[in-house]
């Protein structure tokens, strides 16, 4: 599997999304520095939030084989300016989380990730599973075997 930085303000759903990603139980679990898991990365949202710690997250987005930006689907603007992902030597996806909650506007937190950058783009609900298995999928690399594959 490739490994992932998952990168995005506080609540936006980093940590829901790594659980979901490792198919664990869903639970609220403020994640309050960097984790590091066998092919995630989970950021504290500080880091993109925070100008002073968003020198961090370049640097680790060194150890990771795809940057993922995530974007609520309830968010009612983008902390990503326009054209930011070439910054990353990396391919750069972008995940709209929450997209069965109530204000969702998946279409627009889709466009304001184009507009950052991102060009490949998934819709995701970590509690539904919804859209989770597309994400296990871009992230697999030849050989790899994922839970609903045939042994």
């Amino acid at each position: 599997m490739k490994k992932i930085i998952l990168i995005g303000r506080s609540e936006c759903g980093k940590t829901t999304l790594t659980q979901a990603l490792k198919g664990e139980k869903i639970h609220y679990q403020k994640t309050q520095y960097v984790n590091h898991f066998d092919v995630i990365i989970d950021t504290p949202g500080e880091y993109i939030q925070t100008k002073n710690l968003g020198s961090a997250i370049a640097m680790y987005t060194f150890e990771a084989d795809v940057v993922g930006l995530l974007l609520s689907a309830g968010e009612p603007y983008s902390l990503y300016p326009p054209c930011c992902t070439p910054l990353c030597n990396r391919p750069v996806i972008g995940i709209v989380t929450q997209v069965k909650c109530g204000d969702a506007n998946p279409d627009r937190a889709e466009e304001w990730l184009r507009l950052a950058g991102c060009e490949t783009i998934f819709h995701v609900d970590s509690k539904t599973g919804e859209g989770v298995w597309r994400v296990l999928e871009y992230l697999r690399e030849d050989g790899d075997v994922l839970p609903w594959d045939e042994k």
